[in-house]
């Protein structure tokens, strides 16, 4: 027994996501992962939360094992002088004692815990400095796909030569060769993330220390970006760990009384017969943008459900969209009596039990990677109509390099401020939905079926975790 105790605490990773649903689930997914997987690893899990947080939004639970563990740090202090675009950093940096208070104590917490190295997310670069002072090796999550990280990487490397200028780039028809791609990208598809030049530096900065990881841990498959994987994969980053798709597939949690009412709804449409509409935690339009959606509903004829959220108020400190009270306040006058035989207007989402529905044969998605990783999963088409973040390059790989989705519009930006029109619209959801798309969905399907498989005893990713735990393990 002393032996199996022993080996069941012989490595302590600290895991460190930036602040933020899409970042701290993927991470925390993975974390059961590997704890389930071997009894060797265990887990101190931090969570950061942002200064107007008084309490984690999060209740968890430390697992059963006592194998991961959650450690809750309290909120830095950012000076209110800080420029927006320095003020993130600052509030992510000022953590570094608590982090390494953290895995200090999980040195102490048994003489048999052996500190093996920090899991940090790729916001969270400044922690290598961490991880260097306590002689841990550092493993960057990128929490985006292998095809974006072969592009920061190639424009790290163009921005520090002063090679890439996206002012002069991000309206124009102009190519620019990426390694993760197999066609040239335009620049009007340049990922929001990489066009606004005052964010640029922070990101180029975070790509730079990336490379100084032991390795980089991929949200992905093989098969899915192989192309990516390969161009990542010729010695001139660190080791590569496709371990994806890493999606919340035990969909956790008990239904709400809204939740359970869309399913219902769900419950009684033909098969394959709904375009669900859902743009992110960040997604919202204002009334224009609204009013032509609407419009595009009506006009395709087509069964709909439709996930409206309130936009955040300008000039307000909030980033993230709102409940209405009633949807009726976001919508057309008239829209839902003309439509309530044919969709259905909601709030928040719960986009895996949706995406998992038999009903749903298509997906209107703003193609945030973990969207992108969801739809693929439940083999559901996608419309791309990306907004901000890599979104845009995300869009592009699923059009062009996959061939499984169809394009409402891949350039846009909401930063742009431009209107799609119902037109547009329309015709990427009849395109979506059409018998024409059979060849895309069939091309999903297949996906879906390589992505089940990545993940499973015998899988790419299966056997990918093991070799990142192996290398935990025996360093």
């Amino acid at each position: 027994m002393a032996t199996t105790n022993t080996l069941a605490t012989a490595a302590e990773l600290v895991f460190v996501p930036s602040p933020g649903a899409g970042h701290i689930f993927p991470m925390l997914e993975l974390a059961e992962q590997l704890v389930n997987r071997d009894p060797r690893l265990s887990i101190a899990f931090c969570l950061m939360k942002m200064p107007f947080q008084q309490t984690s939004n999060y209740d968890f639970q430390p697992s059963a094992s006592g194998r991961l563990r959650f450690v809750d740090l309290q909120p830095t202090t950012v000076d209110p002088e800080t420029p927006p675009t320095d003020a993130f950093a600052s509030f992510i940096d000022g953590h570094a004692p608590q982090i390494k208070e953290a895995a200090a104590s999980a040195n102490n917490t048994a003489s048999s815990y052996r500190l093996a190295g920090f899991v940090l997310d790729m916001f969270c670069t400044s922690f290598i400095d961490v991880a260097d002072e306590l002689g841990a090796p550092s493993y960057v999550f990128y929490t985006c796909g292998a095809t974006c990280l072969a592009f920061m990487l190639h424009v790290q490397s163009l921005f520090d030569r002063g090679e890439f200028d996206p002012d002069e780039l991000k309206d124009s028809d102009a190519e620019l060769a990426v390694p993760g791609l197999r066609d040239p990208l335009k620049g009007k598809q340049l990922p929001s993330a990489v066009v606004q030049p005052d964010w640029l530096p922070a990101l180029m900065r975070h790509t730079r220390r990336t490379r100084l990881a032991k390795g980089i841990l991929v949200n992905t498959f093989h098969d899915f970006e192989s192309h990516a994987v390969a161009s990542l994969t010729t010695g001139q980053t660190p080791p590569i760990y496709t371990v994806g798709p890493i999606i919340d597939l035990k969909m956790k949690g008990d239904r709400t009384a809204g939740e359970k009412e869309i399913v219902d709804w769900l419950d009684q449409q033909p098969t394959s017969s709904v375009v669900f509409l859902c743009f992110g935690s960040m997604g919202s339009f204002d009334e224009e943008q609204v009013k032509e959606i609407a419009a595009a509903l009506e006009a395709s004829g087509q069964r709909f459900l439709w996930s409206l959220r309130k936009p955040p108020q300008k000039g307000k400190s909030e980033f993230f969209p709102s409940e209405y009270d009633d949807v009726k306040e976001g919508l057309p006058e008239g829209f839902l009596d003309r439509t309530a035989g044919l969709g259905k207007v909601i709030g928040w989402a719960p986009q895996t039990r949706i995406l998992a529905h038999p009903s749903v044969g298509g997906f209107v998605s703003h193609c945030g990677w973990n969207s992108t990783l969801e739809s693929t999963w439940f083999g559901v088409p996608v419309a791309t109509w990306p907004m901000h973040a890599e979104q845009q390059l995300n869009a592009v790989m699923l059009v062009k390099e996959l061939e499984v989705a169809v394009e409402i519009r891949m350039s846009y930006r909401k930063t742009s401020g431009e209107v799609v029109p119902a037109e547009e619209i329309e015709r990427g959801i009849r395109g979506l939905m059409a018998a024409e798309n059979e060849g895309r969905r069939i091309k999903v399907k297949e996906m879906s079926d390589k992505c089940r498989k990545a993940v499973e005893d015998g899988g790419s990713s299966y056997h990918s975790i093991g070799r990142f735990i192996e290398d935990v393990i025996t360093d």
